[in-house]
C-alpha cells in the first residue's frame, strides 16, 4: 500500500486571526478552488469549524465527472491547527493537516496531506501522470489566489 504525501508552505502578510477566519471557513475553499473543478458545498459549512463537523461537497476533479466528497473535521486547535480526512470520496485515503503560525511580518500557512490512490496498482501507475500533476496545480492555483486576496509576502 503506497501512500503519497504533498507539502506545502505560503506566507501571506496578514495576522494569524485574519488566516484562521479565512481558512477555517469551509466556505472560503470554493474561491481557492480552481472553477473548472465546480466545487459545491452541499451541507455542513453552517456553523464555525469545530471537531466532528461533516461537511460534503461536490467537486468536478477530473474529465468533467462530478464527485461527491465528504469530509471530517476531525481535529481542531483554535487559531493554530485544523484536520480534515475524507470519509467519503475518489482518494482512498485523503488526510489533511492545515497549520497557521505566526512569523514577522505575517503568517505562515502549511498543509500537509497524506493519500492513498484508489485502484490498486492502477493507481499507482497513474499517479505520477494524472493525480500527483493535478493536486500541484490546484495548489499552485490557490497559492496565486491568495495572493490576489491578500497580497505578496515581502
Amino acid at each position: 500500500m503506497k501512500i503519497y504525501r504533498l507539502e506545502s508552505k505560503q506566507n501571506l502578510p496578514i495576522s494569524k486571526k485574519e488566516a484562521w477566519e479565512f481558512l477555517s471557513n469551509p466556505k472560503n475553499l470554493k474561491s481557492i478552488t480552481p472553477e473548472y473543478m465546480s466545487f459545491d458545498i452541499l451541507s455542513g459549512a453552517d456553523r464555525p469549524m469545530f471537531a466532528g463537523q461533516i461537511i460534503q461537497y461536490i467537486v468536478t476533479p477530473l474529465l468533467g465527472i462530478k464527485t461527491k466528497w465528504i469530509t471530517e473535521i476531525t481535529h481542531v486547535v483554535e487559531g493554530e491547527y485544523f484536520v480534515d480526512e475524507q470519509r467519503f470520496g475518489p482518494y482512498a485515503l485523503w488526510h489533511h493537516k492545515h497549520f497557521i503560525k505566526e512569523i514577522p511580518g505575517g503568517v505562515e500557512m502549511e498543509d500537509i496531506i497524506d493519500y492513498k490512490v484508489p485502484m490498486g496498482i492502477l493507481g499507482q501507475l497513474v499517479h505520477p501522470f494524472i493525480v500527483k500533476p493535478k493536486l500541484d496545480e490546484i495548489f499552485e492555483y490557490r497559492r496565486k489566489k491568495l495572493i490576489e486576496l491578500f497580497g505578496e509576502f515581502k
